[in-house]
């Protein structure tokens, strides 16, 4: 009974949006149903969407500001422009989304999977990504200022001109990413694996780099004596 009540709000729910409707503020959409939808430009501010399937739709310019998307399947999904500040994606799989330009300010993404999606652009300063998994993400640009990667799969990633100021990296695995012109200055780096990666004029003033592997494969001491040598 309550998947066909769930079912029967969802059409409606797109009944309104296909009229003009874009206000949908604070509704409560639990494993809501809504795989290639289009729901671009509408407002979803506060509305709980923990565990819904939203893969493939087009979320384009949506504002989910404060959702709750904790476990959502948004795979594929196309939140390019989108508003995602503090929401919460604990959990949630994005695998190739696009996030183009996409706000997640102070969002806690924490155990989410978004595995080769583009971000580029993308706003994600004082964002949680403990142990996100970002293998492979086109992140050219982003803005990472304080946020927290503690653990986070970043293998092959291209944070190429990415502003990772004061971003904790703890025991982050940046194996192979492209890190050219990257700015992390005052970041912390203590135990992340740099091996095979790209720091062409990286930045790393103030950057707490203890027990880090660097490209080389040597550790940071290691590879400053070899810088002045």
């Amino acid at each position: 009974m309550i998947n066909q009540i769930m079912e029967m709000e969802i059409d409606e729910l797109l009944r309104q949006y296909a009229k003009g409707e874009r206000n949908f503020s604070g509704l409560y959409l639990i494993e809501a149903y809504l795989e290639g939808a289009n729901l671009e430009g509408a407002n979803f501010f506060e509305a709980d969407l923990t565990g819904a399937n939203l893969s493939k739709a087009n979320l384009n310019r949506i504002n989910l500001t404060k959702a709750n998307l904790s476990g959502a399947n948004l795979i594929g999904a196309d939140l390019s422009e989108a508003n995602l500040s503090d929401a919460i994606l604990v959990g949630a799989k994005l695998n190739k989304a696009d996030l183009t330009k996409a706000k997640f300010t102070k969002a806690d993404l924490s155990l989410s999977n978004f595995s080769q999606v583009n971000m580029v652009d993308a706003d994600l300063s004082r964002a949680i990504l403990y142990e996100v998994d970002l293998h492979g993400a086109n992140l050219y640009g982003v803005n990472l200022r304080r946020a927290i990667l503690n653990k986070a799969d970043l293998i092959g990633v291209n944070l190429a001109r990415a502003d990772m100021s004061g971003t904790d990296l703890i025991g982050a695995n940046l194996m192979r990413a492209d890190l050219t012109e990257a700015i992390l200055s005052a970041a912390d780096l203590a135990e992340a694996n740099l091996l095979g990666a790209n720091i062409s004029g990286i930045n790393l003033d103030r950057a707490a780099l203890e027990g880090t592997t660097m490209p080389d494969g040597t550790s940071y001491e290691e590879f400053s004596i070899g810088l002045t040598e």
